[in-house]
C-alpha cells in the first residue's frame, strides 16, 4: 500500500514538473532570439539605450495575438516618451495593474499634479490586457513609460494551469472526495483543506514574477542604484511625492542606515495630516500597515530571493503576508521600514480582489480633491522630526491559506531561475 502511495505521489510530481516545464518552455516560443535585433522597433532598449520608433503594435484579435505581443512587448521594452525626457530616471515606480480602468485614470491624475514628475520612469505591469487599459497607460505625456505584461496571466490560460483548469477540484470539496473523483490537484488542498481557485493565486504570482523582472531583466534598470516604489492601480500620490522620497533618503542616511524600506503611505488616509505631514518613525515592517508605497532597495531584493523558495511554498495568498512571514524567519533579522506618519499615497479603491460591485471611482476622486484642498498647508515640509522608534521584531500571525497547490509553488519558484 505504502509503494502504491509513493508511487502515485511521484507520478503527480512528474506530472506536474512537466507542466510547468511546458508552460516555461512556451514562453520561449513568442520570443525573438536575443542576438537577433534585425525586426527591433526604435525607442526599444539595447543594453541601457533607448533606440527611436513607432509604437510596438500590440494585438487583441485573438488569444495566440494577445500571447504573442505579451511577449513581444516583454522582450522589446519600448519606452514611451524617451526622446522628451532624456536621461536616468531619478525615481522609479512601478504600478501593479489588474482591470480597474477608472482607478487607474486616478492614480495617473495624480501622477501628473506631482513635482518633478518628469524625472520619473513610470514600469506599469499588467495582468489583464485591454485596449482601454493600454490607451490611459499610452497616454501619458509627462515623464517616461514602461509597460510589461504577466505573462501567466489567467487571461492568457483561461481553461488551463495557471488558470482554472475545468478539471481542477472545486474549492470546498473534501480531499476524500476530490482524490475519489480524480481532480488533478487532489492530493494539494491548502491548510484549510480548500483547493486553489486561479483568480485567487494570480495576485501573488505576479507580484514576485514583477519583482525579479523589474530588478533582473528591465533593461533601464541596470546601474539604477535607488529605491523601488511599488503601487497598485488604486492608489493616488500627493504632489509633494516625490520631495518627500528624497526627503526619507537623506534622513535614512543620517539617522536610520539599518532601515531596509521605506513606506510613504499608510493607512491613516489624510487624518491629521497638516500636524504629521514631517514626522517620520521607525517599526517592524507589517502587512497592514506598510503595503502602501512601499520602496525597496536592490540590497533587500537580493535578501528577497534568498527565500524564494519559503516564499514561494508558504501557505498565503497574500504577497505582503508572505512578506511578513519572511521577515524574521527566512530573513534572520526582521525588516525595519522608516515610514511617513502623513501619508504620500493613499488608496481610493472601494472594490477589489473579494468586492467587484458598487465601484464609486468618481466619488473617491471627488473626496480626494476635497480633503486635499484642507491639508495643502502641510505639504513639502522643510524639516523632519523622528516621532517614534519602535522595537524591530518578528510579527507572526496566522497564514491565510489559499496556496496549496504544488503547481504554484513550482511555477512561483521558476520565475528567479527561468524569468
Amino acid at each position: 500500500m505504502r509503494f502504491r502511495l509513493l508511487k502515485k505521489n511521484l507520478l503527480a510530481l512528474l506530472g506536474v514538473s512537466f507542466v510547468i516545464a511546458t508552460l516555461l518552455f512556451s514562453t520561449r516560443v513568442f520570443l525573438v532570439k536575443e542576438d537577433d535585433t534585425s525586426g527591433l522597433d526604435s525607442n526599444v532598449i539595447q543594453g541601457n539605450h533607448p533606440v527611436r520608433s513607432a509604437d510596438l503594435t500590440f494585438s487583441f484579435e485573438s488569444l495566440p495575438h494577445l500571447t504573442q505581443s505579451v511577449y513581444h512587448a516583454n522582450f522589446k521594452q519600448y519606452i514611451h516618451n524617451a526622446d522628451k525626457f532624456p536621461g536616468d530616471p531619478q525615481l522609479v515606480l512601478v504600478v501593479q495593474v489588474h482591470n480597474r480602468p477608472e482607478y487607474l485614470k486616478l492614480l495617473v491624475r495624480s501622477l501628473e499634479k506631482a513635482a518633478e514628475v518628469h524625472s520619473f520612469l513610470l514600469i506599469f505591469s499588467h495582468d489583464y490586457f485591454s485596449e482601454e487599459i493600454n490607451a490611459i497607460v499610452q497616454g501619458i505625456t509627462f515623464c517616461k513609460v514602461l509597460q510589461i505584461y504577466f505573462p501567466f496571466s489567467t487571461q492568457l490560460y483561461p481553461n488551463e494551469f495557471p488558470g482554472q483548469d475545468p478539471r481542477d477540484c472545486s474549492r470546498d470539496m473534501s480531499k476524500d472526495n476530490a482524490v475519489k473523483t480524480g481532480c488533478l490537484n487532489a492530493e494539494h488542498p491548502d491548510s484549510y483543506g480548500h483547493y486553489r481557485e486561479a483568480f485567487i493565486t494570480q495576485t501573488k504570482h505576479h507580484w514576485w514574477w514583477k519583482l525579479h523582472f523589474v530588478w533582473e531583466r528591465v533593461h533601464v534598470m541596470q546601474g539604477y542604484s535607488g529605491f523601488v516604489v511599488f503601487l497598485e492601480e488604486d492608489n493616488y500620490i500627493l504632489p509633494d511625492f516625490f520631495n518627500f522620497y528624497k526627503s526619507m533618503i537623506v534622513f535614512r542616511k543620517k539617522n536610520c542606515p539599518d532601515c531596509d524600506m521605506l513606506a510613504l503611505g499608510n493607512h491613516n488616509a489624510l487624518t491629521g495630516f497638516v500636524k504629521l505631514s514631517n514626522q517620520v518613525m521607525t517599526t517592524t515592517w507589517m502587512s497592514t500597515k506598510h503595503n502602501i508605497g512601499m520602496a525597496i532597495s536592490r540590497e533587500v531584493y537580493y535578501k528577497l530571493m534568498g527565500c524564494n523558495t519559503e516564499f514561494c511554498s508558504y501557505d498565503d495568498y497574500n504577497w505582503d503576508w508572505t512578506l511578513q512571514h519572511l521577515s524574521g524567519t527566512c530573513i534572520s533579522k526582521p525588516l525595519k521600514v522608516l515610514v511617513a506618519q502623513g501619508s504620500r499615497v493613499l488608496h481610493t479603491g472601494d472594490c477589489g480582489l473579494h468586492q467587484k460591485e458598487n465601484c464609486k471611482p468618481e466619488l473617491a476622486l471627488q473626496k480626494v480633491e476635497e480633503n486635499l484642498q484642507t491639508v495643502k498647508e502641510g505639504l513639502f515640509p522643510s524639516s523632519f522630526v523622528l516621532s517614534g522608534a519602535e522595537t524591530v521584531e518578528h510579527k507572526a500571525h496566522m497564514k491565510n491559506g489559499g496556496w496549496g497547490d504544488i503547481r504554484d509553488h513550482m511555477l512561483c519558484n521558476n520565475y528567479a531561475k527561468r524569468l
